[in-house]
């Protein structure tokens, strides 16, 4: 004798019967067969268990009422504490998802076709649901990223620092150490933040990244590999330097000049990089060959014309002041050839010596200070420290009171 199928009433009254069973052979199931459930602490557990649960409670009331769909992440999802979506991925939600539907069809496999249509058919609907949640949840951390971003990036500029701007950074997940270089340039018209990002990865960087109306800036530091472990690493050497790696992130920036400041020890002093990126950016367009990317160091003279007093204190304490206290021989020597027009003879015969000696005497200045006096740009740069130098030695003192 065939058995009569059962009614939608009686199938709920059934339903309701077994729910308090699905709940428990899912909590197993889940243990049998997730590793991550069974390694997280008890209160954990004890919330993807009432997601669990709250899951078969919620099919059984949108099997009484189809209509009920939109209220599936609320019902489902709410049962769970905030900070549940933190720890626990999509991909894991999913799963959790999956065993929960194959414990119900198993158990309700004798119920009727249509409530086998309707499991799948709920299924369907708490998968988009969830999917839809953290989708909500990864859409609000982007933009507050964003935001903390932007206000670790303007405080960098603005070289006003908090006792907050350590956490807001780690907040980033920023894994630069060590030395840190600031990169300025014209920000493009469709910029892809997550191309600059894949870029600097690449080549074990990290960057924040700042957009100022036209302007974009980028804090470059180097990453740890490791800090990195799983993610692509390949096709360039960690040794990079700051300017290569500039000069790779190029493309990534509008038309424009590009320059990069200083390398400064930690991120704390990012913002005198930032300093003279920016003083530089003002001015490049002054040189009218200028590289791209430009160090800001190379533009020390525009900025010092510009009023830079950064650019005139490293004028003074990297060229003039260790000129001066080698010898004032290469300074006079130097003076004179850079007076006479970088004429070797000219030079020679106003100090009395041989050709050969004032090309020696200018070996001598690039051995002390790094600079080529022969070089066009760097001839530039040395006459620019001299006369700065000079005006700093020739300061009017204050007068002295008459008694």
């Amino acid at each position: 004798m065939a058995t009569r199928p059962r009614t939608k009433a009686e199938t709920l009254a059934w339903l309701r019967t077994i729910s308090g069973e699905l709940s428990t052979q899912t909590l197993k199931r889940l243990e049998d067969t997730l590793p991550w459930y069974g390694d997280m602490p008890p209160s954990r557990r004890s919330a993807v268990g009432l997601v669990a649960q709250a899951g078969i409670t919620s099919f059984i009331s949108w099997f009484d009422d189809p209509r009920s769909t939109p209220w599936i992440a609320a019902d489902v999802f709410g049962a769970a504490p905030r900070e549940l979506l933190r720890s626990v991925s999509l991909q894991q939600t999913l799963q959790l998802i999956r065993v929960t539907v194959e414990v119900v069809e198993e158990r309700v496999k004798d119920g009727g076709e249509p409530l086998r249509e309707a499991i799948l058919l709920y299924s369907r609907e708490i998968a988009f649901a969830a999917a839809d949640v953290y989708a909500r949840a990864a859409e609000a951390r982007g933009l507050w990223d964003a935001r903390l971003e932007a206000l670790v990036v303007d405080s960098i500029l603005s070289g006003e620092y908090d006792d907050e701007l350590p956490s807001r950074i780690a907040a980033l997940g920023w894994h630069g150490h060590g030395e840190v270089a600031v990169l300025v340039g014209t920000a493009p018209k469709q910029f892809d933040v997550d191309q600059v990002r894949r870029a600097a990865r690449h080549m074990h960087a990290d960057v924040l990244v700042g957009v100022q109306g036209n302007r974009l800036v980028l804090v470059i530091g180097r990453a740890d590999p490791q800090a990195r472990e799983g993610e692509e690493t390949i096709g360039t050497s960690p040794a990079l330097s700051f300017m290569e790696i500039a000069t790779q992130l190029e493309p990534q920036f509008g038309a424009g000049h590009l320059v990069l400041g200083h390398e400064v020890p930690n991120l704390v002093d990012a913002s005198k990089s930032a300093k003279a990126a920016l003083a530089g950016f003002a001015v490049a367009r002054s040189w009218r060959h200028a590289p791209r990317p430009v160090h800001a160091d190379d533009l020390l003279p525009e900025r010092a014309l510009a009023g830079d007093p950064l650019a005139r204190a490293t004028l003074i304490h990297r060229i003039y002041r260790p000129l001066q206290a080698h010898s004032t021989e290469l300074a006079t020597t130097l003076w004179s050839y850079l007076d006479n027009g970088r004429s070797l003879e000219a030079t020679a015969r106003e100090l009395f010596v041989h050709p050969n000696t004032v090309r020696y005497r200018l070996k001598r200045v690039s051995d002390v200070i790094g600079y080529d006096a022969t070089g066009a740009r760097e001839a530039l740069i040395l006459q620019s420290a001299l006369i700065v130098g000079s005006m700093s030695d020739h300061e009017v003192q204050p007068r002295r009171r008459v008694v």
